[in-house]
């Protein structure tokens, strides 16, 4: 059963913005402290940076015009100079299994998608950072598609916004988990997703707490080094997928510039400067990664630092390179693994008769499928 539902975004001033039609800026990217020194420059009171970012972060106010407790003349100096860009609602798909998939267009043409995936104990916001994505691993629907841009903090929090009001609205369940493992690559657009995350942990925003968010990286060392020295309290995930440079290069491009030794190094890093535990996210291809050998290199690699070990069955996308795993080789691998004292979960893939699950956001995406054609 599928059930679809369609909702077309007004065209709004971040738009034109984005394409140089004015000067304006986005409200929302300023700093509390450059939102205060603009009101001390228009000679309004501190306390009105409050009610500014209620309107922003709680209320979701798409304009400034809509801020009815500031009064009209700050309003329209507001006005004047800023605007609110939002991530918007265009399509959304609910899959026989719960998982809805949202698309969400950004300046009124491009997009992305968010998916909210109900479990048992779990009811998990997995949201993307950019639109398109520049990585190109192989086994990725959203890695074929052009990279077009970064989404701004303010575009991500919408995408979890959105997404923890339909988990209570349509499933009476509160939002438990975030994780960035959508379209895109989050350390690519760091400061955007730590922005981002400052407004969905912050009690003026969402209140969530960050040991309730994991980015995934495809792995970018020095930016995980830079986590490290952000002391970030979210958790990390590496999407790995090989333990061996050959054939990790051979599925992901940034291997090449970004290879295990390097990641390793700057994992053990990121885990001295903060305590977390780390994820390995591991897609288990038929007859590429699928052996006993493999599983050998993953627990040599894995046995550095603590981590856990995600396996994840392979969801198919269009072209057809690669296919699942059998079930026997999974549970052979998982219980090797085991063997060697490694926390191991196999994940099951969620959404996938909307294309949903993991590697398969823009894989039959009429929408996206249109915009990249029409930028060829």
């Amino acid at each position: 059963m599928k059930r679809f539902m369609k909702r077309e975004c007004d065209s709004n001033v971040s738009y034109l913005s984005l394409h140089g039609m004015n000067t304006k800026k986005d409200l929302r990217e300023l700093s509390s402290e450059e939102l205060m020194s603009e009101l001390k420059t228009l000679g309004a009171p501190s306390f009105r940076a409050k009610q500014i970012r209620e309107w922003m972060w709680q209320r979701g106010a798409t304009s400034i015009p809509e801020m009815q407790n500031l009064p009209k003349d700050l309003r329209e100096k507001l006005d004047e100079k800023y605007f609110l860009s939002k991530a918007v609602l265009h399509e959304q798909q609910i899959s026989a299994d719960k998982t809805i998939k949202c698309a969400f267009k950004v300046d009124g043409d491009k997009v992305v998608e968010g998916v909210l995936i109900p479990s048992t104990k779990r009811m998990t916001a997995c949201i993307s950072s950019q639109v398109g994505c520049s990585l190109a691993c192989k086994f990725c629907a959203t890695g074929k598609l052009k990279m077009m841009r970064n989404l701004t903090g303010g575009e991500i929090f919408d995408q979890v916004n959105y997404l923890r009001n339909e988990a209570l609205t349509r499933y009476k369940t509160p939002l438990t988990n975030i994780v960035y493992m959508g379209m895109g690559e989050p350390l690519l657009n760091y400061n955007n997703m730590m922005h981002s995350i400052q407004w969905i942990t912050s009690p003026e925003g969402l209140g969530m707490s960050p040991q309730r968010i994991t980015v995934s990286t495809a792995g970018i060392a020095k930016m995980i080094k830079k986590l490290g020295d952000d002391k970030v309290k979210f958790n990390l995930a590496l999407s790995l997928h090989a333990a061996n440079d050959v054939k990790r290069s051979k599925i992901m491009e940034i291997n090449d510039s970004n290879n295990l030794a390097a990641l390793s190094e700057a994992l053990k890093y990121f885990h001295e400067a903060t305590g977390t535990r780390i994820t390995f996210e591991y897609i288990i291809f038929k007859d590429f990664n699928d052996t006993i050998q493999d599983a050998k290199e993953l627990a040599e690699f894995s046995k550095q630092l603590p981590v856990k070990i995600n396996i994840i069955e392979y969801n198919p996308i269009d072209d057809g390179e690669f296919q699942q795993a059998s079930p026997e080789r999974v549970e052979a691998f998982a219980k090797y693994l085991e063997s060697k004292n490694m926390i191991v979960n196999v994940r099951r893939s969620r959404g996938k008769d909307i294309d949903a699950a993991c590697g398969q956001l823009a894989n039959k995406n009429k929408v996206v499928d249109e915009r990249v054609m029409k930028s060829k």
